[in-house]
């Protein structure tokens, strides 16, 4: 038993994985755009929402999106569009950053204690042999950076800390329906369970790292 915060609990992976911290008995905090007006690309919407928390032993960052405002991944660079560029950043990695710049006041300091944020394998740049979707690819790659300075920092103050990005692998949920093609997926339910396996299973001599739903390094 311990005292989580879900950070995008309205989503499908978000919800799932408040879900199962809750039968597993946890003390479960959950934030959202649609169900609190938690809004990671406002920093104001982020400074109130989390003011008031502290203390936990695991912080979700669940937050993200393939497609905003109905931006399609990009084919090929040459459809790179500065706007749609910019959404993905402000979504995918300046989101994830601002909750991190609160990760020391929300992590528990006297015992282990996770934050993991939920990144791509597509962030991927050593593992990037297909090209296209440019604009999500470098937002994830972005925040990769981002999570492992933070675990850099907070392991000054917190020496029992993990910070860590994670990959949920394919998940099934209606963002990701007409991307799926032959790629095999796992109904959101699952995938939490992947991901709370391998947070079980994280040291703090692992912080830092970049790990797939199966516990597997992900090259940088």
């Amino acid at each position: 038993m311990g005292k989580t915060l879900i950070i995008g609990a309205s989503g499908g992976i978000g919800g799932a994985l408040a879900q199962a911290c809750r039968a597993r008995g946890d003390e479960v905090s959950t934030l959202s755009r649609s169900g609190d007006g938690f809004d990671v690309t406002d920093e104001t919407s982020v400074e109130v929402g989390l003011e008031s928390l502290s203390g936990f032993d695991l912080v979700i960052v669940a937050t993200g999106a393939l497609e905003i405002d109905g931006a399609q991944p990009e084919k090929t660079i040459r459809a790179v569009n500065q706007k749609a560029m910019m959404n993905q950043f402000a979504l995918n990695a300046v989101g994830p950053a601002l909750v991190l710049r609160h990760g020391a006041r929300l992590l528990a300091k006297d015992r282990q204690a996770v934050i993991a944020v939920l990144s791509a394998r597509v962030g991927s740049i050593g593992d990037n042999g297909m090209g296209g979707w440019i604009s999500y690819r470098s937002a994830k790659a972005a925040v990769n950076q981002i999570v492992h300075t933070a675990a850099i920092e907070l392991s000054r103050s917190h020496r029992k800390s993990i910070c860590v990005a994670l990959h949920p692998g394919t998940v099934q949920t209606p963002f990701t329906e007409k991307y799926l093609a032959r790629h095999p997926a796992v109904p959101p339910q699952e995938a939490a369970q992947n991901l709370l396996s391998v947070i079980e299973g994280l040291g703090p001599e692992q912080t830092g790292q970049f790990f797939d739903w199966a516990g597997k390094v992900v090259p940088w």
